[in-house]
């Protein structure tokens, strides 16, 4: 299996458990059959590749006038889309669209930064404190934190 096909699967499987999660504690998402869901969060994803960006370049005023707040409605509009496009996949109303794409976006970031997928990045690192009296021999500004 290419690499390419092989981080296309791995994001769907995210994309998939994080909308199943969104449907399970957001009142308002439903879907009716195990294929409706994959089928969503498939077509969440081509949506979310091609059309989000589209929808913020279009948006960038109200992107950068609330601070990219507004960026959160294009994520409930895209979610709410999905579910009025695919069968077997209801979002009732753009307030649990707005809480379930809030709750997709936190769960995918998550998995995918555990993951490693993409460029969502989570680093933690834990060094020695340097002594105050050592010079660093390579010439630089040493600023301890």
């Amino acid at each position: 299996m290419s690499p390419t096909v092989k981080q296309f699967l791995q994001r769907w499987a995210i994309n998939t458990l994080a909308v199943l999660v969104a449907a399970n504690v957001i009142q308002g998402i439903r879907y009716e059959t195990v294929a409706g869901l994959l089928v969503a969060s498939l077509l969440l994803g081509i949506l979310n590749a091609f059309l989000r960006p589209v929808m913020m370049l279009l948006s960038l005023p109200l992107l950068i006038l609330t601070l990219g707040l507004f960026t959160f409605v294009i994520n409930a509009l895209l979610l709410y889309l999905v579910g009025w496009l695919v069968k077997g996949f209801q979002v009732e109303t753009f307030w649990a669209a707005f809480w379930g794409a809030l709750i997709i976006s936190l769960i995918s970031l998550v998995a995918n930064s555990l993951l490693g997928i993409g460029d969502a990045r989570v680093e933690v690192s834990r060094g020695r404190k340097r002594s105050r009296d050592r010079r660093d021999d390579g010439g630089g500004p040493i600023i301890d934190v």
